[in-house]
């Protein structure tokens, strides 16, 4: 899926917009950045055909200078030949790496634990940081926000696999063979993104990626 040069550019005049407004400008100013943010709410309600009042509803509630949102998934392996999956339900029953939103107040590693815990039942350890991605330059779906996605290599130290939790459907071991065939849920993991990861699992010690 190739990125849409257009939607790119009216999400960065609106946070732009958003930006200028934190650094408290004079009245003109602000007035300017508020029609310009106005105008930018406008463009994206027309391009998906849905209310301003709905598009403002699913950009993040913040304030300041904008800044991306942050996506952390494990990436969790038994042996050299099998990665860690679930199902998010919320996805259509689509298969991810676990994983989910940094959360305020939690390190990237205390993400990655507490995310897995609540989608596969496991307790893990946070290893090592495998890569940083930079979603606009994969392969996903395009969506209102900017959005950086940390894969974290995960062991396991406890706990027993839930077939069904309150956001997946199913954990499964997937062999490395079987990940083309997969039904990925795309917003969250590319197989391109998997296929990057897949030679940490008989080398963990490979420099980190970085976009």
């Amino acid at each position: 899926m190739s990125p849409n040069p257009w939607l790119a550019a009216v999400k960065r005049i609106l946070a732009l917009s958003q930006t200028g407004l934190a650094f408290q400008p004079g009245e003109y100013d602000r007035e300017r950045y508020e029609e310009i943010r106005q105008i930018s709410l406008g463009l994206l309600a027309d391009a998906s055909n849905v209310p301003i009042e709905q598009i403002i509803s699913l950009l993040p509630h913040e304030v300041g200078y904008v800044t991306p949102k942050v996506d952390i998934r494990a990436v969790i392996f038994r042996g050299t030949d099998e990665v860690l999956m679930v199902q998010e339900k919320i996805d259509h029953d689509r298969w991810t790496l676990p994983g989910g939103w940094a959360d305020v107040g939690y390190t990237p590693f205390e993400v990655a634990v507490k995310e897995c815990f609540e989608e596969t039942g496991l307790h893990v350890e946070a290893v090592r940081l495998l890569a940083v991605f930079d979603k606009r330059k994969h392969d996903h779906p395009e969506e209102l926000w900017y959005v950086y996605k940390f894969f974290i290599l995960c062991n396991i130290t406890g706990g027993e696999i839930l077939e069904n939790t309150t956001e997946t459907s199913g954990v499964s071991w997937i062999k490395f063979g079987d990940l083309p065939g997969l039904d990925l849920s795309a917003n969250r993991v590319t197989y391109s993104q998997i296929a990057r990861l897949l030679p940490f699992a008989s080398d963990p010690g490979l420099p980190v990626l970085c976009d």
